[in-house]
């Protein structure tokens, strides 16, 4: 009983350790668009090679599926999303010229919720909210499958208003290819 608690205690307190930055670095880090969380930063790097340049297009579709692993956080997907728009800005390239699309799908549809769904479902408001409606502001677009959406009779009008409904995560991602978009997935498997 006692090697539970304790192993419990550990997995509940990793969460929080996991947010603080390693004292290495503190204060080397940047947040040249968003700041919400201290992993959406960039480590200052004096680099020469691979910098911006005008004549790409930095389009990125982003993959989105690792569900709500701590209903009080900001999924790790959405900060790796802010992170790697942070990325792009400190190298170079102007915020108008980073376009992204977010596919959200599988468990990763209810951090999508709405405060008052969300708030039915895990007992408090939505954390990602705000971040999502900072990323939408600089331009970042939310599409979330349909399919996903009818399988876990999960109700569209229960969704943030700044994500939209695609046909599936499978048919964004063709569109999304179709346009020029490079595909990244930031989940942990």
């Amino acid at each position: 009983m006692k090697k539970t608690i304790l192993l419990l205690a550990l997995i509940l307190s990793s969460n929080s350790l996991f947010a603080q930055l390693p004292a290495h670095l503190e204060g080397k880090m940047t947040y040249p668009v968003f700041d919400f969380h201290p992993w959406v930063g960039v480590a200052k790097a004096k680099v020469k090679k691979l910098k911006y340049n005008k004549d790409l297009e930095y389009k990125i579709a982003v993959d989105v599926y690792n569900g709500v692993s701590d209903s009080t956080q900001i999924i790790r997907p959405f900060r790796e999303v802010a992170r790697t728009f942070n990325l792009n800005v400190a190298n170079g390239v102007p915020k108008r010229k980073v376009k992204m699309a977010v596919v959200i799908h599988a468990g990763a549809i209810r951090a999508v919720l709405n405060d008052e769904a969300y708030q039915e479902r895990y007992g408090v408001p939505n954390p990602n909210t705000a971040a999502i409606e900072a990323m939408k502001k600089e331009g970042i677009e939310f599409y979330v499958c349909a399919q996903n959406l009818a399988f876990s009779q999960t109700d569209p009008e229960s969704l943030l208003k700044a994500v939209d409904v695609a046909t599936s995560a499978k048919t964004a991602f063709i569109t999304l290819d179709q346009m020029g978009y490079t595909y990244m997935n930031v989940n942990r498997d």
